[in-house]
């Protein structure tokens, strides 16, 4: 079992057929002041494994923070159909979406583990906006 696919975006969705769509990617949240709740992230993730691992399998996620302090957790399965003759690969994807409390600035990450085993991180950054009057004298729109 692998993932293929962890990121963290605005938006995403997957379809009535399995197709994904992602829009908003990003690794760095800017906010303009501590402590603010950074509204409807979307973690995607896309599991791929073997005929030989089908069934339900244990998935766990934390974002923790540069101390390794767990900001939010949560725990679900995810499980492997039998797919159509020929097929030597499965794939499941999910699109999780929080309400994330930042306190301050710094790295976090999104720790994801399928049956108690680490398989991928997802990294974000926080950091304070720059003043409107910092961006202009530096040259950014």
């Amino acid at each position: 079992m692998k993932i293929d696919l962890a990121l963290a975006c605005d938006y995403a969705l997957i379809d009535q057929f399995g197709k994904l769509s992602v829009m908003g990617i990003f690794e760095h949240i800017w906010v303009h002041h501590f402590p603010v709740v950074h509204q409807r992230l979307h973690l995607v993730l896309r599991l791929k494994g073997r005929r030989t691992e089908l069934g339900e399998h244990r998935v766990r996620i934390r974002l923790v923070d540069e101390n390794d302090s767990e900001i939010i957790n949560g725990n679900g399965t995810v499980t492997f159909a039998e797919p159509p003759a020929g097929v030597t690969e499965v794939e499941a994807g999910t699109v999780l979406v929080f309400d994330v409390p930042l306190d301050h600035a710094g790295s976090y990450r999104f720790e994801i583990f399928i049956d108690d085993e680490q398989v991928a991180a997802v990294p974000l950054t926080v950091g304070v906006a720059p003043n409107s009057a910092s961006s202009e004298t530096a040259g950014s729109p």
